[in-house]
Parts: C-alpha cells; sequence; structure tokens
C-alpha cells in the first residue's frame, strides 16, 4: 500500500496516456455525472475541487443506483468503477441510458467493460492491481479530463503532468511531515474540516482513516460545520480530535473560518492539528494533500500494528449482501 501512494506521481502520468489512448469522442454538454462508490467515486469529488471556480457546467458524484430524475440527453456521464461489478454503480450507469445521456466508463472490466463494449461505450481500461482506493490518482484524473471532454472545464493535462512531478519532488520532505502529523493523532478519532477546494480533500482523508488504519474518522463542511457542529464541541471534545485542510484559493473568509473554528475546539483541549497545501497549481495542492493524508493514514496503520490492506468488514457486508 505504501509503495502504491508513493507511485501517485506515475498513476497520474499513466492515467493520462491511459485516456488519451481510449480516443473518447467529445460531448458537450451542460454537465457531467460521475456514477461511483467509494475509492472510484472520491476522483469525481477531487475533480471538481481540482476545477473549482474553472468549471462552466456542473460537476456531480452520484453514490446510489439510481439518477437524480432531472438528467436528461444534455448531460454526460462517466461511470468509474475500477473493478467493474460495483452494484450502485452500474445500475445507475445502464439508467443514463435511457435518458439518452452521453456516456463513457473508466475501470479494469467486470459488468462495467462488457456492457461498454456491447455498447459501443468509449472505454479507458485501468490496470488490475491495485486495491481500489490506491486508484485515486487513476479516478481523478479520469473524471479531470472527462470534464474537458464534456466542455464544462478547461483542459488540464499539462497542469496534471506537471502536478505529477511536482509530487516526485515532493515525496522525502511530504514522508516527513506525514510521519510528524501521525505522532500527534496516534489513537485519536478525527474530525477532518474542508472548505471549498479541500472538502473532498477531507472526505479522501476519513475514508483512508477508515480503510487503512480501522479507525473512526468523520469528514465535515466548513461553513456547514458553524451552524451546527460548533453546538457538539461546546459540550466537550468527547476524545475527538479536529484536522484543518487550509488551502490559497479558499476565500479570506472560509480561512478565517477554519482558523476560528480551530481556536474554539482547541479550548475543549481536543488535539487540534492544521495542514495548508503546497503547490503552484490546484492539481499540484490538491494532490498533495490527497497524498499526505494517504501516507498518514499508512504512519498510523503501521503505529497501531494493522494491516491495511484486508477490509473484511465490507467483504463480509457484500458477501451477505449479495446472499440475499
Amino acid at each position: 500500500m505504501l509503495d502504491d501512494i508513493l507511485d501517485i506521481p506515475n498513476h497520474i502520468r499513466d492515467a493520462i496516456w491511459r485516456f488519451d489512448s481510449a480516443r473518447l469522442e467529445p460531448k458537450k454538454s451542460v454537465g457531467l455525472l460521475v456514477c461511483g462508490m467509494g475509492g472510484s467515486a472520491i476522483g469525481g469529488e477531487l475533480a471538481r475541487g481540482i476545477l473549482s471556480s474553472r468549471l462552466s457546467g456542473p460537476l456531480v458524484v452520484v453514490r446510489n443506483y439510481r439518477l437524480p430524475r432531472w438528467v436528461n440527453s444534455n448531460w454526460a456521464v462517466l461511470g468509474s468503477s475500477y473493478s467493474g461489478d460495483t452494484e450502485e454503480t452500474f445500475s445507475a450507469f445502464v439508467e443514463a441510458r435511457e435518458v439518452s445521456a452521453h456516456r463513457w466508463a473508466v475501470g479494469t472490466g467486470g459488468r462495467l467493460g462488457k456492457y461498454a463494449r456491447d455498447e459501443g461505450i468509449g472505454f479507458v481500461g485501468l490496470p488490475g492491481s491495485f486495491q481500489p482506493r490506491a486508484t485515486v490518482a487513476y479516478m481523478t484524473t479520469a473524471a479531470a479530463l472527462a470534464a474537458y471532454l464534456a466542455d464544462i472545464a478547461p483542459d488540464v493535462h499539462d497542469e496534471l503532468a506537471a502536478a505529477a512531478d511536482f509530487l516526485d519532488e515532493s515525496k522525502a520532505e511530504m514522508q516527513e511531515v506525514a510521519a510528524d502529523l501521525a505522532l500527534g493523532m496516534d489513537g485519536i478519532p478525527l474530525v477532518v474540516h474542508g472548505a471549498e477546494t479541500t472538502v473532498p480533500v477531507a472526505r479522501r482523508w476519513a475514508n483512508q482513516l477508515n480503510e487503512n488504519t480501522k479507525q473512526f474518522a468523520f469528514p465535515v463542511e466548513v461553513p456547514e460545520a458553524n451552524h451546527n457542529l460548533m453546538e457538539a464541541w461546546d459540550a466537550g471534545n468527547g476524545g475527538l480530535g479536529a484536522v484543518f485542510l487550509v488551502d490559497e484559493d479558499q476565500t479570506d473568509r472560509e480561512r478565517e473560518r477554519l482558523k476560528l473554528t480551530s481556536e474554539a475546539i482547541e479550548r475543549t483541549g481536543a488535539a487540534v492539528f492544521s495542514v495548508e497545501s503546497r503547490g503552484g497549481t490546484p492539481s499540484e495542492r490538491v494532490l498533495w494533500m490527497v497524498m499526505l493524508g494517504d501516507l498518514i493514514s499508512i504512519n498510523l496503520a503501521d503505529r497501531r500494528g494493522v494491516d491495511p490492506l484486508p477490509v473484511d468488514q465490507i467483504t463480509d457486508f457484500k458477501r451477505r449482501l449479495g446472499a440475499r
């Protein structure tokens, strides 16, 4: 798992090559829907964080069996399933045919890959040697480039390639930062706060702590958390810690809210960690934060003596669900 995280820069490069090699047909659209679950869905949200204010139409992630009823033939849909057998994703993707939405798909094959071949749908094939959660760079790259094909975003090919170079150059320092943060976070359930561009990154951090470290972690969004969660912190920290993900693309008011929220939580005696993104472009900063969070989760797993690879509870649940 650690090797996969450190290889994220090469995943970005490979994803660009695989996406371009698939020769997907562009489609002028009012928006892009990314259908996916878990590690195959987060790429859509991270792509939205990277593109942010540069989007000229909505980029929506659907984590469900069905599409929103307002989706029609003016939309593009990206089916994102690493295994190709995620039942929620497959169901929603098939439903997109009924409304004549333009469709592309990305994954290793499975039912989704076969369906795409049978329907003549553009398919981006991925290497089949990863845990789904380790394909974050592949899925993020695919979603960002699909947004360009859907005509709702600029072409970020060069920006993503440069981000891969930046991450390669940052690896050694990033591992040191991750080790230092993991030392303070050890044994503490974490509430991970994001704002604007870092909202999807907060979800990624929480998901990786859940799966890799097998510990409780929850993502929350600022300013929304200032309108409700503040009251819970006021009653005490309950043994929780708080993480704040800060980025230069956040507005001054968002950054001020993150600062004041961290100060309020710190007064409860909770451990508080503030992390500022690094990099010159949105792709560099978002992907730097993603890679850092992944490294922290592995550091914490190592400190706790936890094997990050197995996901026994998820596997058992899918088995029981399939038996019904």
